[in-house]
């Protein structure tokens, strides 16, 4: 999905007047948010899709491992000096 307050996932939001939806459009240009403004004088304000915008969490990167992958033709770790694929490969496959 979509960032929020981009083109493709715009912000949502609700105001009073026309100049409240001005001010809201002048600030979300200024903060490069991509919003939609409804005005609507009888309902309750609703922000909160600018607020989600601008405090919108980092992805999280994937953890790497801490451990080098064996390669098949890398010397086998447990020292006999024959390959890993010569050597322990098959044990590993056949415990995991």
């Amino acid at each position: 999905m979509a960032k929020i307050g981009t083109k493709k996932h715009p912000a949502v939001v609700r105001v009073q007047s026309v100049e409240q939806a001005r001010e809201t459009l002048d600030y979300c240009k200024e903060h490069s948010v991509e919003v939609i403004v409804g005005v609507e004088p009888n309902k309750e304000e609703d922000l909160t899709d600018i607020a989600r915008a601008l405090d919108a969490p980092e992805p999280a990167l994937a953890a790497r491992p801490t451990v080098e992958k064996i390669g098949r033709n890398d010397p086998c770790p447990c020292g006999s000096g024959l390959k890993y694929k010569k050597c322990c490969l098959d044990r590993a496959a056949s415990t995991g």
